[in-house]
């Protein structure tokens, strides 16, 4: 007779399911080559940078999209806050794409207008067989000329932000957890998408990471240490830019539905480790299944099997309750005897 498996084995089984694939990423790094070939081309003198999910380890399958970003010199500081706006860059960035692109993958479709920060790419042809299309989101960016970070397009105007400083701490937290930091947040990402309403962007859900995710350890503790971390940070605010230079972090939807799922999640996990601790491991991986709410990436076990496990959980409760109600009650203690000295 085997052993059940325990929630740490339903975990990394889970996590493999939704791991992108080695032929996706593959696929995807050629795409996101041949970007920025085009626009360190148009742009001499610039720097490519990455980041998003495939750049921090974290990438679920299928696989659907790339990000990075171009600093573009700007050596007689034409650009910025209350001087051009991002336009004419992203046009340029656009028009190269477009021009050196066409040949190997055809009908691309690039965008500029009505987008908030990138110019945006449709390969029009998934990496995934079967999967959603393949795209990817290019922000044409300047330094800041007086302080780290970068200025990146908001529609004909610019904001501060340092995706290049996020990237460097997202793979330090990896490497200090000898990669737990990715597995857990990819499992958070997926459980994220299965709410009714995702209440946190995938970026809000690494930067709650860390600051409790950055140790080696399992990933059940992981998940724990990172929905009460989150469920005080949430209560507390806005997340602050875990590089100082951006605005701070808000939830996707109203802070109290988000703190509803998150305390949801705790309890769900909390009840699956008591069960799984009282031995009772297939109501266990039941509970678990349901907190993630997705078939495919964590099965529930057999339902006979769970009727059946809390049909005897319900006997041996009942045991216990009727052998405290019958167990003779202690002899009452004969009261003390006062010595008295006259």
């Amino acid at each position: 007779m085997t052993n059940p498996p325990t929630i740490e084995d339903l975990l990394e089984a889970a996590r493999r399911r939704i791991e992108v694939e080695p032929e996706e990423i593959d696929e995807a790094r050629t795409r996101r080559n041949a970007i920025g070939a085009a626009l360190r081309d148009e742009f001499p003198g610039s720097r490519v940078y990455v980041n998003g999910s495939l750049a921090h380890g974290d990438a679920l399958t299928p696989l659907s999209d790339v990000d990075l970003g171009v600093v573009v010199p700007d050596p007689d500081h034409e650009y910025g806050p209350g001087k051009r706006g991002p336009r004419a860059l992203q046009d340029r960035a656009a028009d190269a794409i477009r021009s050196e692109l066409k040949d190997t993958y055809g009908d691309l479709r690039v965008q500029v207008e009505g987008n908030k920060r990138s110019v945006k790419i449709w390969f029009r042809d998934p990496v995934h067989p079967g999967g959603p299309d393949f795209t990817a989101d290019v922000i044409v960016a300047i330094d800041d000329p007086a302080a780290p970070g970068l200025y990146i397009p908001r529609y004909a105007t610019w904001d501060k932000s340092h995706p290049e400083r996020h990237t460097q701490l997202v793979l330090a937290a990896i490497k200090d957890s000898e990669v737990r930091f990715a597995r857990v947040v990819r499992l958070l990402k997926h459980w994220d998408r299965h709410r009714s309403t995702p209440p946190l962007c995938s970026w809000h859900i690494k930067v709650l990471g860390l600051d409790c995710l950055d140790t080696p350890g399992s990933l059940r503790d992981g998940l724990v240490d990172w929905f009460e971390h989150t469920e005080r940070a949430i209560q507390d605010g806005p997340t602050p830019d875990p590089a100082h230079v951006g605005p701070d972090i808000e939830t996707v939807v109203p802070k109290t539905e988000a703190l509803r799922h998150v305390r949801n999640a705790i309890d769900g996990l909390r009840e699956a480790i008591e069960l799984e601790d009282a031995g009772w491991h297939t109501l266990a991986h039941d509970k678990l299944a349901k907190l993630f709410n997705d078939a495919e990436m964590l099965p529930a076990p057999p339902r006979h099997e769970v009727e059946e496990q809390e049909a005897e959980r319900l006997r041996h409760r009942r045991d216990a309750d009727r052998h405290a109600h019958t167990r003779p009650r202690p002899a009452l203690a004969p009261p003390p005897v006062r010595s008295w000295s006259w």
